[in-house]
């Protein structure tokens, strides 16, 4: 197996889905409990909000870079970024790296390719549905992709991840606004949903909705156990 670096943190409640996502599909690999070689880099997420208010990417893209080389001196053959948010800084932090950083788009859009639909919802951070640095990679592989454009929704969806999501907190108020919003991209033609917070597959399962919905933090999950037991070649 290959070692794989996972830099979470953000938050740390989606990051633990990420390694038992990984570890379960691995030991249901080989039947038995083998546990796969991960290394984990815990970000501070109070600290990366603050830099995201100031608006100042490069010290998020150095917060992350700074795991990024720990992991990748302490053995790491691949990383992992485990949230949507910070692959704004992905170029930059994988510029400065010499080992490749797996992009949670890629999986995505692969996913999405797998089950034959050319348009999709996309719901986020104010960062990922305002800019396309997650859904303009996921756009190059051939498929549409939708996006709340009004800002008060934005403003909204931001807010459930950042002040309930990430910190556990399930309110069905918060849920049924989530799931009007994707609603109404349904309605105007998408055939599937992007849960492109990985705190929001906290919130919203397969039963709330008549399309399928692609979680990105069990897509970029599957992305890593392909990775580790080379399954891609």
């Amino acid at each position: 197996m290959r070692t794989l670096g996972l830099i979470g943190g953000t938050s740390w409640h989606s990051t633990a889905e990420y390694y038992k996502h990984i570890n379960q599909a691995v030991n249901e690999h080989f039947g038995d409990n083998t546990n796969p070689p991960l290394l984990l880099f815990n970000l501070n997420q109070a600290l990366v909000h603050r830099y995201q208010l100031e608006n100042n990417w490069e010290g998020i893209s150095d917060l992350i870079y700074d795991g990024a080389s720990r992991l990748q001196r302490a053995g790491a053959e691949s990383l992992m970024l485990c949230a949507n948010t910070p692959h704004k800084v992905f170029e930059s932090v994988q510029a400065r790296l010499t080992i490749p950083i797996i992009h949670i788009a890629d999986a995505t859009a692969k996913a999405i390719q797998q089950e034959k639909i050319s348009k999709v919802c996309f719901i986020g951070t104010r960062f990922t549905m305002e800019q396309d640095f997650v859904t303009g990679r996921i756009s190059q592989h051939g498929i549409e992709v939708l996006v709340p454009r009004d800002l008060p929704v934005i403003e909204e969806l931001h807010r459930i991840i950042q002040k309930e999501l990430t910190f556990g907190q399930i309110t069905p108020s918060s849920k049924k606004y989530v799931l009007t919003t994707i609603q109404s991209m349904i309605n105007q033609g998408a055939k599937g949903v992007i849960l492109g917070c990985t705190e929001f597959p906290l919130m919203i399962s397969a039963n709330d909705l008549s399309v399928p919905i692609f979680n990105t933090t069990e897509i970029h999950s599957n992305a890593a156990v392909r990775y580790v037991l080379n399954l891609d070649n």
